[in-house]
């Protein structure tokens, strides 16, 4: 059994003699879940708290909360959650990928420059910038949908963290969203990855390799040996990040990854 502490921070008080001071307290012990909480009184609907992103978690819960009452399956919920997600922000994805493909078409001149002032760094970074300039690249643009993909990212792990929803919500071989997939129990425990063989992160690892390949340019010298590197960094370096958090957050991820795929091989066999 877990023990827990509780204590109050008052402040100095000064009790007359053949005197007395009483404080009330209302104390609730229970699961962070609102419609328990407001049976019990609405006014302390306030005490739960997602965190900085608060407002969206509360947002996306009562966004799965109403795909649960459709699919009656959480797991389900949260693939149609990711989905129409990845639906609010396509207009930004396709920005994205234009300019992505814009800074692809000017990438052998960058390296032309690169070459000439490789002695010069500041005329090599004002060169760059002014031929960005030229041709309407915002070597920053393809940034934008994954910045605002972090507010959603953090409020959703705080909610799945916190929420009683999804605990023992079961989907497929997953026993339970609010953890760790736990396809099987290794029986010895490994570096980083201790015993546990998650493979949900691993599959969401290999979907971002797969776009980053997908949506690589092919370029030379410098620039593709760092592409190179980051072809591999960056799908590895999310797989440890995402090993251990909560599979419903993994699985929204991997959704948005695999869509992002498809919209990649989509644009290339467009283009």
């Amino acid at each position: 059994p877990q023990e827990f502490e509780l204590g109050l921070n008052l402040q100095d008080i000064e009790i007359p003699a053949k005197s007395q001071i009483g404080h009330l307290y209302h104390i609730y012990l229970g699961p962070q879940d609102l419609k328990t909480i407001n049976s019990i009184n609405a006014n302390w609907a306030s005490i739960i708290h997602y965190g900085t992103f608060d407002f969206i978690s509360q947002i996306l819960l009562q966004s799965l909360e109403f795909l649960y009452k459709i699919f009656r399956n959480w797991g389900w919920a949260i693939i149609f959650l990711s989905i129409l997600i990845y639906l609010a922000l396509y207009p930004l994805s396709v920005k994205q990928m234009r300019s992505m493909k814009e800074m692809q078409a000017v990438q052998p001149r960058v390296e032309e420059i690169r070459k000439l002032y490789k002695d010069n760094p500041q005329k090599m970074n004002k060169e760059i910038m002014e031929l960005y300039r030229l041709h309407k690249v915002n070597p920053f643009g393809g940034c934008l949908p994954l910045i605002l993909q972090m507010p959603i990212f953090f409020a959703l792990y705080n909610a799945l963290m916190r929420s009683v929803a999804l605990r023992g919500a079961n989907f497929f071989w997953i026993k339970d969203l609010s953890e760790p997939d736990r396809l099987f129990i290794l029986p010895t425990s490994l570096p980083v990855l201790g015993n546990e063989f998650n493979i949900l992160p691993i599959i969401m690892a290999i979907g971002m390799f797969f776009q980053q390949k997908i949506s690589s340019a092919a370029t030379s010298g410098a620039s593709a040996e760092q592409q190179k590197i980051m072809l591999i960094v960056m799908p590895v370096m999310f797989g440890f990040i995402f090993y251990r958090m909560p599979a419903g957050l993994v699985l929204y991820w991997l959704v948005n990854s695999v869509l992002m795929l498809v919209f990649q091989i989509r644009m290339n066999k467009a283009r």
